[in-house]
């Protein structure tokens, strides 16, 4: 799994790019990749999202 807070654009192979939460796409080297965190039972979780558009669609599951 890829640390949430790296730097996704460096040398990140496919296989272990994030995948956008809404749509399901593969996150490799995106400009537009935008992410989510928060903290439910002590635990953080944390979504990702390929471009703004995806991020507004995302249903909320928290």
């Amino acid at each position: 799994m890829v640390d949430p807070t790296s730097d996704l654009e460096a040398d990140v192979a496919p296989e272990d790019a994030p995948t956008c939460a809404t749509c399901g796409e593969t996150i490799v080297n995106a400009a537009t990749h935008r992410a989510v965190t928060w903290i439910e039972d002590e635990t953080v979780r944390h979504r990702h999202f390929c471009d703004d558009d995806c991020r507004d669609a995302w249903d909320d599951e928290r």
